[in-house]
């Protein structure tokens, strides 16, 4: 879009520019974990950390009394020493535990509407702050709610709508006790390029300065810029643009020029300060952001430093003996799972019921790249990495019949919800139906029962599906392909057990608007009962094994069968999904003691006896007032991709993701598979790291608050916490707090690649994205090399030894 005043066209970039620093946010019904500061991943981290704080106070550091508390416990001297001298921070120790008592006395940017809050009386009036971001919001709420069509406007846009909504609302200038003020939103230009050209004017805002300015803006109402970013991420994926960012950024904006003009009209003894005050900050804004930066240093070397002390101990691990594996020919149970740090605590516990069992990790979707399309409807559910558009579609294979029924079951269902949500029939709504809706609750509460999501109902035994690209289905031997690349990323391609498991995962909660955030994130925040389903049924099919023998050397002997199953989390419970034979009992009793021995050991950390585990772990996936049913991905740390016989004999306390991989295997090929999970798994670990880091280091921006207060917003674009302010984007207090401490320490991700350096470095060159994350530290590389007995890391192109804690001590 261009306009026909340069200055207005400038602006919109600059508005397109700051938008673009914003990162997504995933729907309820599709969460997913994201870095929230994905898209300033170009700048180090300390940068970005220094920007955020000027711009918008944020907080990517933990406050002091975190790090003091781990003083002389987990981090020590020589963590200390080795911390500041990465961070170039001459050590003084005296100087470095005196800052843990001291206090920042920063100056941060204001807009111009924090500034008119100075003048005010907050005590006894509403601040402008509070007050725009609640008109804001409630505005994007509706504007953006499932089935809301925008409201006619001067302009087919985003700003115009909004135009529409504030020029009819004379109840804020009764409450903020501002006459006139309607006066200012009537005179405001009914398109954004007139607006931004009008900025420019007032503000005599040029280009080099508005793209802070304009982030700025959208940190103040961040979730929905969040929100607005992941339009423009779907967009992407589909080929296409969106631009409702500017006009975001335009509303927020508008506002500001509203006030500008008000304040001179009705203020005019105070509004040639507050105008001086508010233009000064451009100019000192560069030494606003030297200041933070030099601030923080001693903090970042704190955070360093409790990096290193959790690295030390990994190493000090991973460094020991590996032990002598039990040779054994053929595994008796081959058993896949996510590489969540969730299937970390159950693999150990399954491996221990039996040396002959295998277990491996794999990305949750298991390498199908797939949207899922229920029988009967015309809904299709992404089953993939958000990082990704899928290639594929899956269908249940239905009769005529079955079709018709499975739509009209399906339509019935949407009309009587949709019903029940509508204003007008809401009251009558609650008198028709309320008794049937009370005994539901009371059937919900007391017997555990809850309705299946409409979109699994039919999704049971026996269920028969059909790959599609394009609307045609796959053939056998197109089957054959696709598999062969997912069975050779899974290092499993020579030995196959008589039963080899696919297990999916996904969690059990009730009252949770956050639910899908508890399930599998590679899946799209569904659970993965449909990727490995389809996968098991397209491996047990002889056609499919007869292509994947001749055409690719795979050869799965006759008697071994896939299985398909699903890891409950909450409650640990392994349920295959396909009817085996009384004959495979051993199966049945190894999940059972691996499901006690997991619960055990988690219930510690949720405050349950671990005798009372079996009980008490399903009951509380079936309360309606429990707010912690499971802690999801707290605490994760680490990725670890090698073969599972480097990991096996270690208990990595479920903060390690892990990654099955054989460079041995893959050196064939010039490392296909090490690209991929450089480029994709180890994306999303760092996308979940960064996500559950940040809801800790800033819970109010960055995490979406209490969940006693949640109400969802427009069905399922996120919630408020109570009745208004900012979307809340993020996880939930509960999700990282036990009401007492943080449970998740936030530690940016260490990945560990048991694979050469030189195949190690040759993808990051090629990747610009892998090469910010570990040039510009938002995560930590490193190589197991075995051959030295050492611990390599990547940094800027070149590798350097890691310490273990004992060569730290040592040193």
């Amino acid at each position: 879009m261009s306009s026909n005043d340069p200055r207005a066209d400038a602006l919109r970039k600059a508005a397109i520019s700051a938008g673009s620093r914003i990162a997504p946010t995933w729907p309820l019904d599709q969460l997913i974990a994201v870095n929230p500061w994905w898209e300033l991943r170009g700048q180090s981290l300390p940068a970005v950390s220094a920007r955020l704080s000027v711009l918008g106070q944020v907080d990517c550091l933990m406050p002091r009394d975190w790090y003091r508390a781990r003083w002389q416990r987990e981090i020590h001297l020589e963590h200390l020493a080795a911390a500041a001298a990465e961070t170039g921070l001459p050590l003084d120790e005296k100087v470095l535990l005196a800052w843990l008592d001291g206090e920042d006395q920063l100056a941060h940017w204001h807009n111009f509407s924090d500034q008119v809050d100075g003048t005010r009386d907050l005590e006894r009036q509403v601040s402008w702050h509070d007050e725009i971001v609640h008109q804001v919001s409630q505005c994007c709420a509706s504007l953006f709610s499932s089935g809301t069509p925008l409201p006619a406007a001067p302009e087919a846009s985003l700003y115009g709508a909004w135009l529409e909504v504030i020029r009819n609302d004379r109840g804020i200038e009764i409450m903020m006790g501002e006459r006139g003020l309607h006066r200012q939103f009537d005179a405001l230009p009914d398109d954004e390029d007139s607006l931004f050209s009008a900025a420019a004017d007032a503000f005599e805002l040029g280009p080099e300065l508005a793209e802070d300015y304009f982030h700025a803006l959208l940190l103040e109402i961040n979730g929905w810029a969040s929100w607005v970013a992941y339009l423009r991420w779907q967009a992407g994926l589909a080929g296409s643009e969106d631009d409702r960012m500017p006009s975001l950024v335009a509303i927020r904006l508008a506002w500001e020029l509203a006030l500008w003009r008000h304040h001179a009209e009705q203020h005019a003894e105070t509004s040639a300060v507050v105008r001086r005050q508010w233009r000064q900050q451009f100019e000192r804004l560069p030494e606003l952001l030297r200041q933070h930066r030099e601030a923080q240093r001693p903090a970042w070397t704190w955070q360093r430093a409790a990096e290193l002390a959790f690295q030390g101990s990994l190493h000090d691990s991973l460094l020991a003996p590996v032990p002598a594996a039990p040779a054994a020919a053929r595994p008796a149970l081959q058993a896949v799972f996510c590489i969540d740090v969730r299937s970390e605590v159950y693999r150990r516990a399954l491996e221990a019921q039996d040396p002959s069992i295998q277990t491996l990790g794999f990305a949750g979707f298991f390498g199908l790249p797939i949207a899922y399309a229920p029988a009967g409807s015309a809904y299709e559910r992404p089953q993939l990495p958000g990082l990704l558009p899928p290639a594929l579609t899956v269908v249940e294979a239905e009769g005529e019949d079955g079709l018709v029924a499975r739509s009209q079951s399906f339509n019935r269902r949407a009309r009587w919800e949709a019903f029940g949500k509508k204003a007008p029939a809401a009251f009558g709504f609650v008198e028709a139906a309320g008794v049937g809706y009370a005994l539901q609750l009371l059937r919900e509460s007391f017997l555990g029962a809850a309705p299946a999501h409409p979109v699994n109902t039919h999704c049971g035994h026996g269920a028969r599906f059909e790959l599609r690209q394009d609307g045609k289905a796959l053939d056998a031997a197109a089957q054959a392909g696709l598999v062969a690349g997912i069975l050779g990323a899974m290092t499993l391609t020579k030995v196959f057990a008589p039963v080899v498991v696919l297990a999916g995962h996904g969690s059990s909660t009730r009252n949770n608007p956050h639910a899908a955030g508890l399930d599998c994130g590679a899946c799209g925040g569904q659970t993965g009962e449909v990727n490995v389903r389809v996968l098991a049924q397209v491996l047990n099919d002889m056609t499919v094994r007869t292509h994947l023998a001749g055409d690719h050397g795979i050869s799965i002997p006759a008697d071994t069968r896939f299985v398909a199953a699903l890891h409950d989390t909450t409650t640990d419970e392994l349920r295959l999904l396909d009817v085996l034979p009384a004959s495979d009992a051993p199966l049945a009793d190894w999940l059972a003691a691996a499901s006690t021995t997991t619960r055990r050991e988690r219930a510690a950390r949720l405050g349950v006896t671990p005798a009372r585990s079996d009980r008490d772990l399903p009951a509380r996936s079936r309360d309606w007032s429990q707010v912690r049913p499971e802690w999801g991905l707290a605490g994760n740390a680490c990725f670890i991709v090698a073969p599972r016989g480097r990991s096996r004999h270690l208990d990595l306390a479920g903060r390690s993701f892990l990654h099955d991989y054989d460079w041995r295997a893959d050196a064939k090929n010039d490392y296909p598979v090490l690209e991929l999970i450089m480029t994709a798994p180890m994306v999303v670990t760092h996308w979940i790291n960064m996500q559950y880091n940040a809801s800790v280091t800033d819970p109010t921006r960055y995490g979406s608050g209490n969940k006693v207060l949640h109400n969802v917003v427009g069905g399922n674009l996120g919630v408020f916490e109570g009745n208004g302010g900012d979307l809340r984007i993020g996880l939930p207090l509960q999700s990282v707090h036990d009401g007492d401490d943080w449970v998740h320490p936030p530690l940016r991700l260490s990945v560990y690649l048991d694979a050469p350096a030189e195949a190690i470095a040759a993808i990051a060159d090629r990747h610009e994205v892998v090469r910010e994350l570990i040039d510009n530290e938002w995560l930590y590389l490193f190589r197991l090399d075995d051959e030295a007995g050492e611990i390599q890391r990547l940094h800027r192109g070149r590798w350097s030894v890691a310490a273990s804690s004992e060569a730290s001590v040592a040193a």
